[in-house]
């Protein structure tokens, strides 16, 4: 039995880790959903570890291998996972920083210190991670512990309270409950442990040494291309070196760093040690990152991936699960996590992300329609600059009966599926929805992108413009006044019912008071339902009928 660990026997017992988690890499990087399901979580805690056993030499002193082995991960850590794997080392570090060989006081004291120091770095810790299993894990069981438990006893009863708390993960976060999954840093974090409790029971694992380590060049275009949305944004990982020259700010405080990093990013992790800053952030704006962390420095280490990519590349390799097959499904397009949800709420089948740009290509159809597994599949393109490319997949599809009904817009689209009768014969239901789509009136409000004029309506760049079905009407300086001019314009306004109203993204609720105030005020009969559409480009999208 093992009674005290010096740092020869450290070193043993991570190599001995790192042959663990390298072997259980590509099992990780599939339960990866959290913060971004990008599948690298395996990857990038091991090469984490890795840096750090590269780092440091071997050493009797347990403290002074510690000092380099941590240096070493904080300098090498990849993505979040790794950046926290890197902090709870330095506070394993900073615990046994003293020490020649730990006992077991020593490492029960070390692995709380380590998921002290990790909750402190991460800005706004979220339970159900790496943070609560390493915290548990030794919190729970430290009680048990006395001057007779050995370093295997410590390390056993570690990880399986650990396991314990893993199995507990998805009742903490909805994202892994949803996907059916554990925590992927968890495991990673467990994974590591128990390869060093391997080694202390006289199991040595061969490191085959393999493994990705430089960057991705082979990214083909149906994983990423100019047609792909980009929500995810970049991963930006670097190490600013503080600068003593004339042109840089002294005054660097690490939490106004950190504050000021919030408005552009999530996911942040900020460390600092001595005159050296470790920054991990999810951003879609890297280079307001880069030009503020500049104002203090110059970057030691610099990394920054496309989070999109990674998690289109991911979601693809994720073994679909095979719909019940219909008697009659619907596609559509649609852009806005809003309008995917009202999409999918009044029974879509599957609701494609269009982008911004509402420009869906031939193959997507088809991957759609394979995916929704009918006899016959409406398609709703929602949009005139697609509509093409859904008869082309249709006309290309054999294996189902496509109906293309015409949607110029998304309010056509959602009042077309709002009149469709699941219990109804697959033609009535075409039919209902066409006549709900026909009906429709769209109003659309949004800034001119560029001058523009045409049967003596015109607008400048810049102004708040209303098209009604896609025809210019009014323009003025006013987001309001614009909806109204629109509305004016319609042919039978006062003789209409009923009107939705989906707000895009970036809408003040008290603009959307103000547009409410105004509509009733002049049109009292007028039904109004408000919707969260989140669409980008159109601020307002109305159906009036």
């Amino acid at each position: 039995m093992t009674r005290r660990v010096n740092g020869f026997l450290l070193e043993k017992m991570l190599r001995n880790g790192l042959a663990n988690i390298r072997t259980a890499e590509e099992t990780i990087n599939g339960l990866n959903v959290f913060p971004v399901a990008d599948g690298d979580t395996g990857l990038n805690m091991r090469l984490t570890l890795e840096n750090g056993l590269r780092r440091a030499k071997g050493r009797t002193e347990i403290g002074l291998y510690l000092r380099d082995l941590s240096e070493g991960m904080l300098l090498g850590a990849r993505g979040n996972s790794g950046v926290i794997l890197s902090q709870i080392f330095k506070g394993i570090y900073q615990e046994l920083a003293r020490c020649q060989a730990a006992n077991i006081a020593d490492m029960r004291n070390a692995l709380i210190r380590g998921y002290r120091v990790a909750y402190q770095s991460v800005v706004c810790p979220v339970e159900g991670t790496i943070l609560t299993v390493a915290r548990e894990g030794i919190e729970l069981i430290r009680t048990q512990l006395d001057r007779n438990t050995s370093i295997e006893s410590l390390l056993g009863m570690y990880i399986a309270q650990m396991r314990k708390t893993l199995a507990a993960t998805p009742d903490m976060l909805a994202v892994l409950k949803e996907y059916g999954v554990v925590d992927s840093g968890a495991v990673g974090y467990i994974t590591i442990f128990e390869g060093m409790y391997k080694y202390l029971c006289g199991e040595t694992l061969q490191d085959s040494g393999s493994g990705e380590t430089v960057p991705r060049t082979d990214i083909s275009e149906d994983i990423f291309n100019e047609n792909s949305p980009f929500e995810e944004g970049y991963c930006m990982e670097f190490i600013l070196q503080l600068m003593n020259g004339d042109s840089y700010n002294h005054r660097f405080r690490i939490a106004t760093f950190t504050e000021d990093l919030k408005l552009f990013g999530n996911s942040i992790v900020v460390t600092q040690d001595g005159t050296r800053v470790k920054v991990h952030i999810h951003t879609m704006k890297p280079g307001k990152v880069i030009a503020m962390s500049q104002e203090f420095g110059e970057f030691l280490t610099f990394k920054l991936d496309n989070m999109q990519v990674q998690h289109n590349e991911f979601i693809r390799k994720m073994p679909k699960q095979e719909r019940v097959h219909l008697q009659m499904a619907v596609v559509a397009v649609v852009n806005g996590a809003g309008m995917q949800k009202v999409f999918t709420d009044l029974g879509c089948t599957v609701v494609l992300d269009g982008s911004s740009k509402m420009n869906t290509s031939t193959q997507e159809f088809l991957d759609a329609f394979r995916e929704a597994n009918a006899d016959t599949i409406v398609v709703l393109p929602n949009n005139k600059n697609i509509v093409r490319a859904a008869e082309q997949a249709a006309a290309m599809f054999g294996e189902s009966e496509i109906h293309v009904l015409p949607t110029t817009s998304m309010v056509e689209g959602y009042y077309a599926l709002s009149m469709d009768i699941p219990d109804e014969v697959t033609d009535k239901r075409i039919k209902a929805m066409l006549s709900g789509a026909g009906n429709i009136v769209t109003l659309s409000q949004t800034i001119a992108s560029r001058d523009y004029a045409h049967n003596g309506i015109g607008c400048k760049v810049g102004e708040e413009i209303a098209l009604v079905n896609d025809r210019l009407v009014f323009s003025c300086r006013d987001t309001i006044e614009a909806v109204m001019g629109g509305l004016h314009k319609i042919e039978g306004i006062a003789d209409k019912e009923y009107c939705v109203i989906f707000r895009g993204e970036d809408v003040d609720p008290a603009q959307e008071s103000s547009l409410e105030d105004a509509i009733r005020e002049e049109y009292p009969l007028l039904e109004l339902q408000f919707m969260d559409g989140g669409q980008r480009i159109y601020r307002w999208l109305l159906g009036v009928i």
